[in-house]
């Protein structure tokens, strides 16, 4: 029998709406199909049972009925694979069963423990069967009752409802209450701090302060005093002492944005407060003790720094206990539209307009665009299309400006040496191409100073002499 044919037969009910005595709540996969133990596991139970031993796209729509899933090997990798990845992402995280008595079965495929997973290798009859699925049926029943009564705060801070989102949510939701180092990956744009935050807040130290340092924007010659403070004439300036940031966030977290700017001398220093969990103000050699989590986050490889010598190798180690990435916008479009109104909401409740809302058109366009500047483009934009809109109360595709945002930059390589007024400026011509490729290597690198610097084979101080030297804030 077909299983949507089966899933029609035991959830209808001719008179009113469904029960939970005819919702199939265990949904079964298992290659044998429908049997004598499915009808004696439904008689003994009380209720229905879904079962399907097809591929995902056949019981997929059973997941918002279904309160456990029991999955009795063997079954192709890809089915439970999909069936823990969806147990994982269900608006309410579904207990799994994995019934494996020929031991075939790779527990590392389980991934975060998230879910309220059980592993069975042993032969069971009916009704120890039985006695198993009563049990997750009580624990989805204390998830979907948590669930209900509390939401998490550090939601607000992160918008989506796609895979990829719900998958970040999974790992905040483990890491927050542990004390481990964080490092957070990704993009320019793609809202590192605003996973650095919801770690925070869904840790024991929410109570607490979050010192947010960024790391490029520190002088290399202060970036030891900012972090660790320093003491009264350590230094010309020095007039009294001052606590750093690592005292600051005592008790609290600490998020050093940009890790990849870190000069590589002070390093060492950093490795030490990760490994002693002590500091040393400048200008003095009394320790102090600090109790701050670190969370950490770059939008450059380390791992290709560490290569290119401009990253210590055991800092990395240390600092990437518990990796996280964020996915570029472009890898979770279905988020567009969620994030484009919340944008909308923010900017007229900041500003004390009345609501507006995205036409079907502007959807459209913005979901088609790339985002290259992920979701800080994204919510720029849309402060642009609400300013721009007047008091319009809906917005067009003709408010969405991507042109500017697509423009092309000039080149070294196709710049116009032809003489000007009967010759040639030899050091014009050599500044304004040694300007374009400066321009071209941190486009290319997001804006990554360090890493400009080394795919143009200069010192990062180099490089940033000369940007000074051009006008431009380094």
């Amino acid at each position: 029998m077909d299983v949507r044919q089966e899933t029609t037969a035991v959830t209808a009910e001719e008179d009113g709406p469904p029960t939970w005595r005819n919702m199939p709540r265990v949904l079964w996969l298992r290659s044998a199909g429908r049997s004598e133990e499915v009808e004696l596991l439904e008689q003994r139970m009380g209720f229905k049972v879904a079962v399907s031993s097809g591929a995902p796209a056949a019981w997929q729509h059973l997941l918002p009925h279904v309160q456990v899933i029991l999955a009795e090997l063997p079954l192709m990798r890809e089915t439970v694979q999909e069936a823990l990845v969806s147990a994982h992402q269900a608006p309410v995280p579904i207990p799994v069963l994995v019934y494996d008595p020929e031991l075939c079965f790779d527990e590392s495929l389980v991934g975060p423990p998230i879910i309220d997973f059980r592993h069975v290798t042993d032969r069971v009859s009916v009704n120890e069967l039985c006695a198993m699925l009563e049990q997750k049926l009580e624990c989805a029943a204390q998830l979907h009752a948590k669930a209900s009564q509390a939401k998490e705060p550090w939601r607000d801070l992160l918008v989506g409802e796609s895979r990829a989102m719900k998958s970040l949510h999974s790992m905040i939701r483990l890491t927050g209450p542990r004390r481990s180092t964080v490092l957070i990956t990704g993009e320019s744009g793609t809202g590192k701090e605003m996973v650095a935050r919801a770690i925070h807040m869904a840790s024991g130290r929410a109570g607490a302060n979050l010192v947010a340092v960024n790391c490029a924007a520190i002088p290399e010659n202060l970036v030891e005093s900012e972090l660790f403070g320093h003491v009264r004439g350590a230094f010309t300036g020095a007039i009294n002492d001052r606590p750093g940031r690592f005292e600051q966030a005592h008790r609290g977290t600490i998020f050093l944005d940009e890790i990849g700017e870190v000069p590589l001398e002070m390093q060492p220093k950093l490795l030490r407060v990760l490994q002693e969990r002590e500091i040393h103000r400048v200008g003095s050699t009394a320790s102090i003790q600090i109790d701050a989590r670190v969370i950490a986050a770059s939008n450059q490889d380390l791992e290709q720094a560490v290569a290119d010598k401009a990253f210590r190798e055991d800092l990395l180690y240390r600092l990437r206990v518990v990796p996280i990435e964020v996915p570029p916008l472009r890898e979770h479009k279905s988020d567009i539209p969620l994030l484009a109104e919340h944008f909308i909401e923010k900017v007229c409740t900041r500003e004390g307009l009345a609501a507006k809302h995205l036409s079907g058109d502007a959807v459209r366009r913005l979901t088609d665009y790339e985002w290259p500047g992920n979701i800080r483009q994204l919510e720029h934009t849309i402060e642009m299309a609400v300013t721009l809109s007047g008091e319009r109360t809906r917005l067009y595709s003709g408010d969405i400006q991507l042109s500017g945002l697509r423009r092309p930059t000039a080149s070294a390589r196709n710049i116009d040496f032809a003489p000007a007024n009967g010759g040639l400026n030899l050091e014009k011509t050599v500044d304004r191409v040694e300007q374009l490729l400066i321009q071209e290597a941190l486009q290319q690198h997001g804006g990554n100073k360090a890493k400009a610097a080394s795919s143009l084979g200069i010192p990062r101080t180099t490089l940033l002499y000369k940007l000074r030297n051009a006008g431009v804030c380094a």
